[in-house]
């Protein structure tokens, strides 16, 4: 028998196997990724861009943003795809007998995996790249059109209280936004990192200049301070006021780019600062460990939809699309969960990263143990 076996994975007909399963897989893979990128982009339409898009945010700008996140939900999504195809696919050979005929025509359950695994090797490698090439170029240009959003119509972002930053350091406090980008109820405030207020401005009234990083005020004061005590205070009919790297958030979304979507030299430089000054890095090294664990939960769906593919094949039992589903989306579950307790220091980082993969991996092979045993 380990003669036979031998024989077939260099065959013609073991090479045409291999073909045939990951014809099978690959159009599904496709599909399934289509499926979760559209789901991921309309959920971010409904509930971050069609109320800037309702409050008159400028179209073509929105289309842009949405295709700048297209990296991000490629990223994600790749891994939940291919589970979603390799479930619905093997369910289709089991229960067309197929998977009956390959183990008896001396198909072994591990030469049965090799063709489907170095696919799943394949998906991690692809989405590991996009991640590491692709996402920050992306994110990076998303917080550019967040920004040129706001220059656009500020009154897609701005509500009553909201505070926009700068690279200098300024926070921007503005009460309410008129047409015509008129601004009521402006104050900026310069400060350092935990040091009290340097200099306040406030004005009654201002204006962002559209299509530039410019506030003009009108009608305000400005005071400075030394070690929190006022020292010099001075009104002004009009003061222009540039901004740099303006930071705005769409409707609860970041104003920075996630440490997941920094590349990997830069995420473990700001690992090490943050180290130095015995700061918390919860988040960021959680974030190191899921730029490996979650393309590799690839490897983990191959193998667990195999597996289970012997095991409902064993048992007579079958997997219907409703179950695909569920089984697919409770990776998502699982990788949310996981991910918060992670960054908020409830769990190591290790664990908050790598245990969604792990957890397929040990039903994967309970199942297989299972069905060898029948």
């Amino acid at each position: 028998m380990s003669a036979v076996r031998t024989s077939f994975r260099s065959s013609p007909v073991g090479r045409r196997l291999d073909h045939y399963l990951v014809s099978e897989v690959l159009p599904l893979l496709v599909g399934g990724l289509l499926v979760v990128v559209v789901l991921f982009l309309l959920a971010a339409l409904v509930e971050v861009l069609a109320p800037i898009l309702a409050k008159g945010a400028n179209p073509l700008l929105v289309a842009k943003l949405m295709a700048f996140k297209i990296p991000d939900a490629i990223g994600r999504g790749l891994p939940i795809a291919l589970l979603f195809a390799v479930l619905l696919a093997m369910s289709r050979l089991s229960s067309d007998s197929e998977i009956k005929s390959a183990l008896a025509g001396g198909v072994g359950p591990v030469r049965l995996m090799v063709p489907v695994m170095v696919l799943a090797l394949g998906v991690s490698t692809v989405s590991f790249l996009n991640s590491e090439l692709l996402v920050p170029r992306a994110e990076s240009q998303v917080l550019q059109t967040q920004r040129d959003i706001l220059l656009d119509n500020p009154r897609v972002l701005v509500e009553e209280g909201t505070v926009f930053k700068d690279a200098l350091g300024r926070a921007i406090y503005i009460d309410q936004i008129l047409p015509g980008n008129e601004l009521r109820g402006v104050r900026i405030i310069q400060m350092g990192p935990g040091q009290p207020a340097r200099e306040i401005m406030t004005a009654e009234r201002g204006l962002i200049e559209p299509g530039s990083a410019t506030i003009v005020l009108y009608e305000g004061q400005r005071v400075t301070y030394r070690d929190a005590k006022p020292v010099t205070a001075a009104s002004f009919e009009e003061a222009r006021l540039p901004v740099q790297d303006l930071q705005a958030s769409l409707n609860g979304t970041s104003d920075e780019v996630q440490p997941v979507n920094l590349p990997l030299g830069e995420l473990r430089a700001r690992i090490a600062a943050y180290r130095s000054q015995s700061l918390p890095v919860y988040r960021e090294e959680t974030a190191l460990n899921r730029k490996f664990a979650e393309p590799l939960a690839a490897v983990a769906f191959g193998f667990f939809g195999v597996t289970l593919a012997l095991y409902t094949f064993r048992t007579g039992g079958g997997l219907g699309l409703v179950w695909v589903m569920m089984l697919t989306f409770v990776y998502y579950a699982t990788w949310s969960v996981f991910r918060i307790m992670g960054e908020q220091g409830a769990l190591p980082p290790v664990i908050a990263a790598w245990a969604p993969d792990a957890l397929y991996l040990i039903a994967g092979g309970v199942l297989l143990l299972l069905s060898t045993r029948r």
